[in-house]
């Protein structure tokens, strides 16, 4: 018996959104899960699947390296339904591509997120949502005094015996630990072996404890200005002369990246415009941090884990716990591209490229994700004017909408 074969996929009549300009009138062909050609007045093949983008744009899917869940599921509950229903929620909002992160808990607790992580990967078909092209290992290891809306009592230092396990194969592809913390160059250069992007991240460390991160691997920090070390934050630890932290040094060293939570909520229009200004198109990810409450109304949620994380809530357009602040937003990454398109000077092709082909070079899949390119993977997004997702396909397969 021959094997089906998909037919090709023509998406026409839609204005490419490629890494650096615009091409109005374009169409992407794709065959066997991958981009065939990209351009203007491709011919149509026989037996083509053609879709019409309707004179909305043609971008690449989106790619969220930092999102803790969606739908009224957290990767932390540790089950592949939770994994799956996550997945499926992102899908909708465009992300093609996705890195589950983990937060506070217990060991067994991130290892059942790993572990479920891992057999959905394995069992993973375009119909899920989001692929998964590996975990983001954000806590347990954050500073003390700079939790957030983590669960206090799941933080620690690091423990090779403990993270060893983690690392035991190419699953966990970011690593984060806290600069100041007793173990974390070993930390980072245990990530630096497994080739992680390596992180900073919940975390009150000076320029001397970065650039000592930075020896030993670290080239990334989360989400800028939340929770992360400032001028202000370490006067507290070290008194007087006022010292440099994170910003400072993420601004003077052209290798380091870092992301921003476009939401509207968590940073003002000034800042998202500073951190284009001065970090650039390859050096600025936009991220959702987003928690299980996107997509679902507003009210009482559990951070991390069903079962033990610690309660915030939802307004439908972010998460905060009262009286303490923000706690992670409830938005996907389509309205981050909205907003940073609306908020600042980058152009459209900027803002997609930094939701989409930097991240990929960041955590190092560029070579089949990020951007509209022969050979790379068929994840396409259609939006229409307003940049609202209408279509989203995975390996040239359409995920259905809900």
């Amino acid at each position: 018996m021959k094997k089906k074969t998909t037919p090709p996929l023509l998406i026409q009549n839609g204005s490419l959104i490629l890494p650096d300009r615009m091409v109005e009138g374009g169409a992407v062909l794709c065959e066997r899960g991958r981009i065939k050609a990209v351009g203007k007045d491709l011919p149509v093949p026989e037996n083509a699947t053609v879709v019409d983008a309707k004179g909305g744009y043609i971008s690449p899917g989106f790619i969220d390296i930092h999102v803790h869940g969606g739908g009224g599921a957290d990767f932390m509950d540790g089950t592949v339904p939770a994994v799956r229903t996550v997945l499926a929620a992102h899908a909708q909002h465009g992300t093609t591509t996705i890195f589950p992160t983990t937060t506070t808990g217990a060991s067994v607790q991130i290892m059942a997120m790993l572990n479920a992580c891992r057999e959905a990967a394995r069992t993973w078909e375009p119909a899920h949502g989001s692929r998964i092209e590996g975990v983001h290992l954000y806590g347990p290891y954050f500073a003390a005094d700079k939790v957030g809306c983590h669960s206090r009592r799941g933080r620690r230092d690091p423990s090779p015996d403990e993270y060893t396990r983690w690392f035991r194969d190419d699953l966990v592809r970011i690593a984060t630990c806290a600069a100041e913390l007793p173990g974390a160059e070993a930390f980072y250069q245990a990530a630096r072996k497994k080739r992680c992007l390596i992180t900073c991240g919940h975390s009150n460390s000076n320029w001397a404890e970065m650039q000592a991160a930075f020896k030993a691997g670290v080239r990334h920090v989360d989400h800028f200005w939340c929770a992360m070390s400032s001028v202000s934050s370490l006067r507290s630890r070290f008194g007087t002369p006022m010292q440099a932290g994170m910003e400072q040094f993420v601004l003077a060293m052209p290798e380091m990246s870092t992301e921003v939570i476009a939401d509207g909520m968590h940073l003002a229009p000034e800042l998202l415009e500073f951190a284009f200004r001065m970090k650039g198109v390859g050096r600025l990810c936009l991220v959702t941090d987003c928690n299980r409450a996107m997509d679902m109304p507003p009210g009482r949620y559990r951070f991390g884990s069903e079962d033990d994380g610690d309660f915030f809530e939802s307004d439908g357009k972010v998460g905060f716990v009262p009286g303490q602040g923000l706690a992670s937003s409830v938005v996907g990454l389509d309205h981050m591209v909205r907003t940073m398109k609306k908020s600042t000077s980058a152009s459209l092709p900027d803002v997609v490229r930094m939701a989409s082909l930097t991240p990929a070079e960041r955590v190092g899949i560029a070579k089949n994700y990020g951007s509209l390119e022969d050979g790379k993977q068929a994840d396409i997004l259609v939006l229409n004017r307003r940049l609202e997702v209408k279509q989203t396909f995975i390996s040239g397969v359409e995920v259905p909408r809900e």
